[in-house]
């Protein structure tokens, strides 16, 4: 375990305080290690660290519209991959009706979000409702199939993000406690309820099980989701993005950190949810520019109106990868430095992977090719 070299020092005009009181006509860029827990220096640059006025490379922020990718399959481990590394997969699934076989991912955790539809998942341990909003984390190996609802709007959507050889657990809170951000009291585990025990039967069931990214399918004479009871500590869970309280300062505009909702060795799931925001006249009101040097960073777009990018719309996604700073869109940061706006209302959800992503192999259209260069306005 190595050990930070410490030296805090200030040069030149700069703040007492990081994110607060910035020097005149000066942005702040914050260069961290460790996503936000390591030491870091506040930068006071005379220009918007995104005022570039183009990238030449394969390095650069890009952004999908997910809502394009529009085939419907059955099985979620045939979804089109979106990002992905060895450590971490995340697709986007959309489906309609019940599924006629069960999956089970021997390679990691999953965590399932449910961007639009509703549904009944049928697993090991019983029944769960299904709802937009709701965050499901099913346990390495087990076995699970979804009954999707009809919907005027169409299939349902889901985000799924997997911990490869890995495991989803909660942050440890700190001061804070137990209790702040969510209680675990809220949580949600599946059921041996009536809809489970009813749908068990004689007939005969497939099991495509995903091992090194490879799908196996194994054939039982019965549903093998009939379990009649069980008793433990390990179950699938469910949290909805309603039940989230997000920690808040009106005098500081916390990292991204802070929201943390899941969390593996080399993959950490945050979630964005409304709150007011910061009334402090010297506090930063919007994610401060950032180099973020150890790790990627993907947002997908629930709901509402992100309120520090522009031309954003729910089902997107955007992929700012490790080696450049990022942060607000100029329109962006003037509407919040002036607190125009006195709350958020938007839903996402962040990963961040501590290994470089690379993009899955996706359909034209699907990706922004212009995003890099909605930045070249210059803020007034």
């Amino acid at each position: 375990m190595k050990s930070w070299i410490p030296f805090p020092r200030v040069e030149g005009r700069a703040s007492r305080q990081a994110h607060c009181d910035l020097p005149m006509g000066t942005f702040e860029r914050e260069a961290g290690r460790e996503g936000f827990f390591g030491p870091a220096t506040q930068f006071h640059h005379r220009h918007p660290p995104t005022g570039w006025s183009h990238f030449d490379g394969p390095l650069r922020p890009r952004a999908f519209d997910l809502n394009r990718l529009e085939a419907v399959v059955s099985c979620p481990f045939t979804a089109p991959v979106v990002l992905h590394n060895a450590f971490t997969q995340i697709r986007l699934w959309r489906a309609q009706g019940a599924m006629d076989h069960l999956v089970r991912n021997t390679d990691g955790d999953q965590v399932l979000f449910v961007h639009g539809g509703r549904g009944h998942l049928f697993c090991d341990y019983g029944h769960l409702m299904l709802r937009d909003g709701d965050y499901v984390v099913l346990p390495r190996g087990t076995a699970w199939r979804i009954s999707w609802e009809p919907s005027a709007d169409g299939p349902a959507t889901v985000l799924m993000v997997e911990a490869t050889n890995d495991a989803f657990g909660l942050p440890v809170k700190g001061p804070v406690g137990s209790h702040a951000i969510f209680d675990p009291a809220v949580l949600d585990v599946p059921m041996i309820d009536e809809a489970f025990l009813d749908q068990q039967d004689e007939a005969v069931w497939r099991t495509r099980v995903k091992r090194r990214n490879r799908l196996t399918t194994i054939v039982h004479p019965f549903n093998p989701l009939d379990a009649v009871g069980w008793h433990g500590d390990l179950a699938p869970v469910r949290l909805n993005w309603r039940d989230i309280r997000p920690l808040m300062s009106h005098r500081y505009h916390v990292p991204p950190a802070a929201h943390t909702t899941w969390l593996a060795g080399r993959v950490v799931i945050c979630t964005f949810c409304p709150r007011p925001i910061e009334s402090d006249p010297g506090a930063l009101k919007l994610p401060y520019y950032h180099s973020n040097d150890d790790y990627d960073e993907v947002i997908f777009y629930h709901r509402g109106q992100f309120f520090s990018r522009d031309n954003i719309h729910p089902g997107m996604a955007t992929f700012h990868p490790a080696g450049f700073p990022h942060g607000p869109h100029p329109g962006a940061y003037k509407t919040a430095m002036e607190h125009a706006r006195k709350e958020t209302d938007e839903v996402a959800v962040m990963v961040d992977t501590r290994d470089f992503l690379e993009v899955g192999d996706l359909p034209a259209g699907v990706e922004w090719d212009g995003y890099a260069d909605s930045w070249k306005t210059k803020a007034e």
